[in-house]
């Protein structure tokens, strides 16, 4: 019987798993990282132990330390969550050599799963389709291939090879993000197959005997190689559903697989599958079987782990459509850059459970932070899982579109416009999804947010600063702002914004309703008219737009006759807008701004913090447009930096292993 249990990861799993302890009367301990000595992991469980140091290599995925924090704790389980050292057999041989109960698959069903090309053989014998696999360049018939990682998962260690010439440098890299993300660099090669689909059959074991299947999920809308949309149960013909599930359980069984783990598949055009990999863990996009089955699969877990039989026997029966997608902090728009920064403000409407099974059709939200959560380089740069169960599939994408495009997500650029955009596409809803999915649908990168919206979330950010500043006046509080005992030309202010400076003018009249407005790109108004705004004529020709009210966290606006109501929430110099529409961040800028020092042309600048991994050039190297320069490492994953232009390299100031922060300078090129 399990009395107290250790997490041995961080962020939402680890909160995910603490909230079934809590409904088991199951003590728990965190364990974190100097990072995340203040994240809601830690907040959530009864004891924490501090792991000394930030990087992964030196806390969470030293299984000595994980291990002493144990016996410091006095807890007499594990659960390795997913990720760092979950689908390590050395790990969790370590666990049960300490005494400990050790939530997951026997370390030797681990290992055996864990070396891929000797999984790939194992399952092969007991008759699950295979792809070709490679070990070596020589052996390789035809391109393209997929370089993957052996170890670990979440394409990581992952590329992409079409042209033959690549192949070394494509190697190199999956090797050492590989060994950055799992500690083991070994990778092998397959053929790749062109517009597949992702299906991973969900299955789960007891010592008992029993391996059963609990379902598929399709898990194609993809980036970088790593899941961004999943549902349940995945589109497919009932005989291929069949047929996915009996070879996931001959995986299982092949193995004497114990606990909850993943068989993944690739989906062909023709309606062929093959096996991929198996994950002996628990998967990220868990919940969405969850909701269609009713089962809770950490409970499976913790029941196992003690050697109890599975309350289940047989494939359950699935009810309605469950849709998950990972809500991240990173840049579409930029080549999915992960983003850091503060997120002031995190809210998701109409959520009807966290970290647990819904009641009815609804929302459930699994998150790994709150308002003020710092998003650093150190980790993942997922922030939650937001999923919607409904009767139908169709039903469940326009309420989890819906409520995620009304989400306030402030402070941090995320994924949200994208994760929109794909859920109201019309292939997604037609079920015409492959793992390439994002690269022929470009309009899926369109903000959720319109050039116009953008100037009216401006005109709402200008009418909130001056209300917040009436209210921070000692006298004369009530008086408009702006107000004058003779006419006056209008006011201004500027914000950087989602596509560059902005320039909002605006005028209020005696009775402070607004007399005329303007939001135009920073310098327009004096390129397109020589005169300067007068006292009494209008500013520019906007929409007609009527103040209703403006408070500072609020402004109303009547535009031409529809109502339209922002909030505003400003931290410092940001304001964050949003409606109906959607958020934008806009940041108010000085009127005398202090002077900076310009940057020599050709500079290169660090686009987040991380580390300069490798310098390919040296400087007075010529290069062509394109090539790379040098590679910074961040969030466990590689950012190659490329040359603009032809020219050549002047300046390299930071050395291999130097750190780095957002703008500082990486490289200089000279044009030729």
């Amino acid at each position: 019987m399990i009395r107290k249990l250790l997490v041995a990861n961080r962020g939402e799993i680890a909160r995910r798993v603490f909230a079934t302890c809590r409904a088991l009367g199951i003590g728990t301990v965190a364990v974190h990282s100097d990072a995340d000595a203040d994240a809601p992991h830690v907040g959530d469980a009864d004891l924490a132990v501090r792991l000394p140091g930030n990087a992964p290599a030196d806390t969470y995925l030293r299984a000595d330390l994980v291990i002493d924090a144990a016996r410091r704790s006095g807890a007499d389980a594990v659960h390795p969550g997913y990720g760092f050292l979950a689908e390590n057999a050395d790990f969790a041989a370590a666990v049960v050599d300490a005494g400990l109960t050790w939530v997951g698959p026997p370390p030797k069903a681990i290992a055996a799963m864990g070396d891929k090309m000797a999984a790939k053989a194992l399952l092969a014998e007991a008759g699950v389709p295979m792809l070709p696999t490679f070990t070596g360049p020589e052996q390789i018939t035809g391109f393209p291939v997929l370089v993957k990682a052996s170890a670990g998962g979440g394409g990581r260690g992952m590329r992409i090879v079409r042209d033959p010439a690549e192949l070394a440098d494509a190697v190199a890299s999956a090797e050492r993000e590989a060994a950055a993300a799992f500690g083991d660099g070994t990778v092998f090669i397959e053929r790749y197959v062109e517009r597949s689909r992702h299906v991973e059959v969900q299955i789960f074991g007891d010592s008992h005997g029993t391996v059963v299947s609990l379902g598929e999920r399709e898990c194609s809308i993809q980036r970088r190689h790593q899941k961004i949309v999943e549902e349940a149960p995945a589109v497919v013909p009932a005989d291929l559903r069949q047929r996915l599930a009996d070879a996931a359980v001959a995986a299982g069984r092949a193995v004497g697989y114990v606990g909850a783990g993943t068989v993944e598949f690739l989906l062909a055009p023709d309606g062929e599958f093959y096996f991929l990999e198996m994950n002996t863990r628990l998967q990220v996009e868990h919940p969405v079987t969850e909701c269609v089955t009713g089962l809770d699969l950490v409970r499976l877990q913790l029941l196992v782990a003690e050697g109890r039989a599975l309350p289940v026997t047989d494939a359950p029966p699935t009810t309605g459509h469950a849709i998950e997608v990972r809500l991240c902090a990173e840049d579409p728009a930029a080549g999915f850059l992960p983003a850091t920064g503060t997120l002031h403000r995190f809210a998701v409407p109409q959520v009807a459970a966290e970290f647990a099974a819904l009641s009815g059709p609804g929302l459930r939200l699994d998150s790994g932070v709150r308002d003020g959560s710092v998003v650093g380089v150190h980790y993942d740069s997922m922030l939650a899982k937001l999923v919607a169960w409904a009767p139908t599939r169709d039903e469940a994408a326009r309420l989890l579109a819906g409520a995620l495009g009304r989400a306030e997500l402030h402070g941090v650029t995320t994924n949200r416009d994208l994760l929109v955009r794909v859920l109201d596409s019309d292939s997604f809803r037609a079920a015409e999804i492959d793992t390439g999915f994002l690269d022929p649908h470009p309009e899926v990168f369109t903000p959720l947010r319109p050039a116009g919206g953008v100037r009216l979330a401006a005109l709402a950010a200008a009418l909130a600063g001056a209300a917040a500043r009436r209210a921070d006046v000692p006298v004369l509080a009530g008086l408009p702002s702006g107000w004058r005992n003779v006419p006056a030309v209008p006011q201004c202010c500027r914000f950087a914004g989602p596509d560059g400076e902005l320039e909002v003018t605006y005028r209020l009249d005696r009775s402070g309703a607004l007399a005329a407005w303007s939001a135009e790109p920073a310098g327009a108004a004096e390129a397109t008219s020589p005169a300067a705004p007068t006292a009494t004529g209008p500013v520019a020709a906007e929409p007609a737009v009527v103040l209703v009210s403006a408070s500072p966290e609020r402004v109303v606006l009547d535009v031409a006759g529809v109502r339209r109501p922002y909030t505003v929430h400003r931290v410092g110099a940001d304001h964050l807008v949003a409606d109906a529409e959607g958020t934008v961040t806009l940041t108010e800028l000085p009127r005398f701004p202090e002077p900076t020092a310009e940057l020599a042309e050709g500079s290169l600048v660090a686009p987040l913090p991380g580390t300069v991994s490798r310098v390919h050039v040296e400087p007075g190297q010529r290069v062509a447009a394109g090539a790379l320069l040098l590679t910074l490492e961040a969030m466990k994953l590689e950012h190659p930096v490329l040359a603009p232009a032809d020219g050549v390299v002047a300046e390299l100031p930071v050395p291999v292993g130097g750190q780095v922060d957002t703008g500082t300078v990486l490289a200089v090129v000279s044009s030729e």
